[in-house]
């Protein structure tokens, strides 16, 4: 079973050079964010105020794939996703 709060432990746990999914995307899922090293903006991941979120299963692949290099350094569990989009849709 997926977690949410296994999703927001690591939401907010430290990979790689310090970095977590909050240091770009902010500790508020509703927040807009900026990517640290670019400075591009993220608009908010929570699907309550961003409905964009979470509708598209290749964006979502493709996001977690990549964020989840960048940030720990590695690819993230089945586990480890599911746990996350159990945090971000509570959200």
């Amino acid at each position: 079973d997926f977690d949410a709060r296994a999703g927001a432990r690591l939401w907010v746990s430290e990979g790689r050079d310090g970095r977590s999914c909050a240091s770009c995307h902010t500790d508020d899922l509703g927040a807009s964010g900026k990517h640290t090293r670019t400075g591009k903006p993220i608009e908010p991941m929570a699907p309550s105020i961003n409905p964009k979120r979470l509708t598209e299963r290749r964006e979502i692949t493709k996001w977690l794939y990549r964020n989840c290099k960048w940030t720990f350094g590695r690819v993230c569990t089945a586990k480890e996703k599911g746990d996350f989009l159990s945090f971000i849709q509570t959200q």
